[in-house]
């Protein structure tokens, strides 16, 4: 299941009202550790698409919603559970730390 886009017309439809938790990576085109967690992020959702989904909001594009959450460093990963911020993750992570911090949605 690979990762899908956001924008404000979607947020609330993929994010905040969804049955399953939502990890939001919150991005932007030229940031070099942003790029670099994107892989890992898709490879997380082919495996645990089923229990978490993930979508990915570009901040340049979308600022109103950053803005709404505090997004001031980036790439931040934020986890919903019923329209609620369970967790947050600022900065890059290699796959086994992103896994170790999700382990409780993906289990």
């Amino acid at each position: 299941m690979a990762t899908i886009n956001v924008t404000t017309a979607t947020f609330d439809a993929e994010v905040l009202k969804s049955s399953t938790p939502v990890l939001v990576d919150f991005w932007a085109e030229w940031c070099g550790p942003c790029r670099a967690v994107g892989p890992i992020l898709e490879e997380i959702s082919d495996e645990h698409g089923s229990k978490l989904k993930i979508v990915k909001l570009n901040t340049d594009d979308e600022s109103a919603i950053a803005i709404k959450y505090g997004i001031t460093s980036i790439p931040a990963m934020y986890v919903f559970v019923n329209g609620e911020v369970v967790k947050t993750i600022v900065g890059a992570r290699p796959k086994p730390a992103m896994l170790k911090e999700l382990e409780s949605y993906i289990a």
